[in-house]
């Protein structure tokens, strides 16, 4: 049976010495997406430069005060550098932001940023009072040094005014503890600066555990967990570059030479450290999720009392992922346990990629550049997504309560535009982050594409010219395979990438959509629409998968033909429908032993993460971050995306040989007439070749 790429080896011979079908007379294809392409890089420069223009990063993990500052920005007025520490002033507002009825919102409560959490006194009452402006004639050193406390220099109006919780100074009654850089009141007044308190006459003070739960809520709210698992990954970027850029890199250029002199061993080592790892990576969530020892990640900065107990939902969410992945280590095991007995026909597979990867030069070295593109690329784009997460308006609230307090500059007690500030976020802020998000993902898969076509034309110039035996085979096939790419391929590519980043995001989209409805209770009732309800999912999934390897193989078509990747499809699906159970049979076992060394790499770089984010540095002070959840799997997805540029020098070098393989034997009536002697003993070692052509 002749395949649809008949005509062009007939147009084109095989045997001439340019190289035959790589070499014919291209032109460049889809050129219409290379310019939507370009533009969206452009849109992309803009969206980031919106993000660096109007973002701060420090709103991500300090408060705002009552003025609207950013806690510990020495830009401020007043300078608050290393004053970090958000501070409720008046108990009484925090207790009422609590009641269930009340209008008061905690954001409205009067704040001031501290360089700790303040602690009553037994002997006698402190204070914590407004920063000094106005005739206080003191400077910010100066009022720090006096612990914040400078009421006995105030006037009798200012000293009642107090009294009233009306400010400038406020009573110190309950004790507070930082958590995530605000101080968290403990609902455990103390008796004896309460007892000052009422003999000097102030006004009563709620004591309650609303008082304590206020706060609470206010920092485990989900838009604030949210901040604080971005700040994570702006402290813990040394962390990325070491565990999610430069180890999975070392590691894939090792795995690959491994392939390549170790090739009979390496299945089953990739096998053995996988499961190692995935136990490894399990055991370390366990840990920090408190199931195993005494080392769960606790919200509190600092030295504090030990019997001072405060959760966060960040732990919440670690004991998700510890079940998670007690999942997926079960699953993975009785995976690895089903393939053993497959393993060597694997090993023989990728025996056929070890000596291709010898053969042709430059091909193990060049994933270094794509790698050196999307390097520069992750850390450009982690800084703009931090200040894009970041990049909301501070306005001042609105609102209808009694939250009157002593202004030092008028000199009396004010009641007007007395309401605190918040980060408001439009919605042009959520489409600029998902744009973004969007952006990332399109740009990975284009980059990862281009390589893999590169790849693609390396193994495809030795098979086409009997690499084994031929001396037609370029010096430098990687680099002729990039000029073509370059110079007419690159619109398919765009093309390809652009498919697959729009059906993943369509799906996740509707995941969301079927996550909060399952939230809201509104799954469908009936037994039939459950059923099409799940069926939708499944079949989008089945979607997605096909995509993603009818693309593979399209951006082989693509180095071999230069057709475009609409036309690369056909091709590539008809070569794969002609010769399903060849590829079935031959592949599947060398995908998955490539993908369970994909998966070591990452894990690779997740257990080093978890290692590094132990450390007394991320564990406490500035850099203490709010769980290493997200800084993890951001090294786990690096390191996979890292090691699938490498491996897919083994996976390209298989599959282009396997199609080219295909199309050999339909256009020469069953016998491949340029397959290497390797590649035709591994298929009879299989018995594919007697039973297929």
């Amino acid at each position: 049976m002749r395949g649809p790429l008949g005509a062009v080896l007939e147009r084109y011979p095989i045997t001439t010495e340019d190289g035959g079908i790589i070499r014919h007379n291209r032109k460049c294809r889809d050129v219409a997406f290379l310019v939507i392409f370009i533009a969206f890089w452009v849109a992309m420069i803009v969206n980031s430069s919106f993000g660096f223009n109007q973002g701060n990063p420090l709103r991500l993990t300090y408060g705002l005060d009552y003025k609207g500052n950013v806690c510990g920005d020495k830009h401020a007025h007043p300078g608050l550098h290393q004053l970090e520490l958000k501070y409720w002033l008046n108990p009484n507002q925090v207790y009422q932001s609590g009641v269930t009825d009340s209008q008061f919102k905690l954001s409205n409560a009067r704040s001031i940023c501290l360089l700790d959490c303040p602690t009553p006194l037994e002997d006698s009452l402190s204070w914590v009072c407004d920063y000094p402006e106005g005739d206080m004639h003191l400077s910010m050193d100066d009022w720090i040094d006096r612990n914040y406390d400078y009421y006995e220099i105030l006037t009798s109006e200012m000293k009642n005014a107090s009294l009233q919780l009306q400010g400038p100074c406020y009573p110190v009654i309950f004790p507070s503890v930082n958590v995530y850089w605000s101080c968290q009141y403990i609902a455990r007044a103390s008796n004896a600066s309460l007892r000052h308190w009422k003999q000097m006459g102030g006004v009563d003070i709620k004591e309650d555990i609303i008082v304590d739960k206020s706060i609470h809520s206010f920092i485990n709210s989900r838009s604030s967990v949210l901040k604080r698992y971005m700040a994570d990954i702006g402290k813990a970027w040394p962390v990325l570059i070491v565990c999610g850029g430069l180890l999975p890199l070392f590691l894939s250029v090792v795995w690959l030479l491994m392939i390549r002199y170790f090739v009979a061993a390496m299945p089953w080592i990739t096998v053995a450290f996988f499961n190692i790892l995935i136990i490894t990576v399990t055991v370390f969530y366990y840990l920090k999720a408190g199931w195993i020892g005494n080392d769960a990640i606790s919200p509190i900065i600092g030295d504090h009392d030990p019997y001072i107990h405060v959760f966060g939902r960040e732990l919440n969410h670690l004991r998700a992922a510890s079940i998670l992945m007690t999942f997926i280590m079960v699953l993975s095991i009785l995976t690895s346990i089903a393939i053993v007995r497959r393993i060597l026909m694997g090993t023989s597979v990728l025996k056929v990629a070890a000596k291709v990867i010898g053969e042709v030069q430059a091909l193990i070295i060049f994933p270094v550049i794509p790698y050196s593109i999307l390097a520069i690329f992750y850390m450009v784009w982690i800084s703009a997504a931090l200040h894009l997460f970041s990049s909301g308006q501070v306005v001042q609230n609105y609102c209808n309560t009694n939250c009157c307090a002593y202004d030092l500059l008028s000199e009396k007690v004010n009641c007007d535009h007395c309401c605190g500030y918040s980060v408001r976020y439009t919605p042009h802020i959520a489409v600029s982050i998902f744009f973004h998000l969007f952006g990332c993902y399109w740009a990975t898969k284009f980059f990862i594409a281009c390589s893999s076509t590169v790849i693609a034309g390396s193994v495809a110039s030795y098979y086409w010219t009997r690499g084994e035996t031929s001396s037609e085979v370029p010096v430098l096939p990687v680099f002729d395979s990039m000029k073509r790419l370059i110079r007419y391929s690159l619109g398919s590519v765009a093309l390809g990438s652009l498919i697959v980043s729009f059906v993943e995001s369509i799906r996740f989209i509707l995941e969301s959509f079927r996550r909060k409805l399952k939230v809201a209770e509104t799954t469908p009732d009936s037994w039939f629409g459950k059923m099409v309800y799940h069926t939708s999912q499944g079949c989008l999934r089945c979607v997605e998968w096909t995509i993603k390897s009818v693309n593979r193989n399209a951006y082989i078509m693509i180095a071999i033909t230069g057709k475009s990747f609409c036309r690369s499809s056909a091709i590539a699906t008809e070569l794969i429908m002609n010769n399903i159970l060849r590829l079935v049979r031959v592949n599947v076992i060398g995908d998955v032993i490539l993908f369970l060394g994909k998966l070591f790499v990452s894990l690779s770089s997740a257990v080093f993460g978890f290692l590094v984010l132990d450390t007394h540095k991320y564990s406490s002070g500035h850099n203490k971050l709010s769980s290493p959840l997200l800084p993890v799997l951001v090294c786990w997805t690096l390191g996979y995306v890292v090691a699938t540029l490498f491996f897919a020098v083994v996976e390209m070098s298989i599959d282009t040989l396997i199609l080219s393989f295909c199309q050999d034997s339909e256009e020469h009536e069953g016998t491949a007439q340029f397959a290497p002697l390797l590649l035709m003993e591994t298929l009879n070692e299989q018995n594919d070749m007697q039973r297929l052509t």
